[in-house]
């Protein structure tokens, strides 16, 4: 009975797994621009990969082979954000040109491309200029008070 539970949940995992991983190419293949294509190549591929690393550690069920399945849903949760955080950088700073379907553009206007820095919006700088709130005063969930 254990072993028919085991094989469904690999059956699932390797179904699903390969499905996000197929979903990722498709979407690396069809989406229009290199953000786009970077988010579902990100987000699908991680999944997709996680997922059958788990099934290659439940399938094989040896201590040494689950530890570095583990270790390799680790790596790539611990990388892919990251990466993908870096192409998307590059891709803004170089000038990729966008699909037009994407009409909002946070950073326009506030990002120094000879410095690199990038300045915080205005209602955030209004923000930070106004006086700190004192333990005695009502708290917004934000600090100070009992919740």
């Amino acid at each position: 009975m254990i072993e028919v539970v085991t094989q469904l949940v690999l059956i699932v995992l390797v179904l699903a797994g390969s499905g996000f991983a197929l979903i990722a190419a498709i979407g690396i293949w069809r989406l229009p621009d290199a953000l786009m294509r970077m988010h579902a190549s990100s987000k699908s591929g991680t999944l997709g990969g996680g997922l059958l690393f788990f099934a290659v550690a439940i399938g094989v069920g040896e201590f040494d082979v689950v530890v570095r399945a583990l270790a390799g849903v680790a790596f790539l949760l611990f990388t892919t954000p990251i990466a993908s955080h870096l192409i998307a950088r590059a891709t803004y700073l170089l000038g990729v040109p966008r699909d037009p379907s994407q009409v909002r553009d946070d950073l326009e206007g506030r990002y120094d491309l000879n410095a690199r820095v990038c300045q915080a919006p205005a209602d955030v700088v209004a923000g930070a200029s106004s006086p700190v709130r004192g333990a005695d005063s009502p708290s917004t969930g934000t600090g100070g008070g009992a919740a």
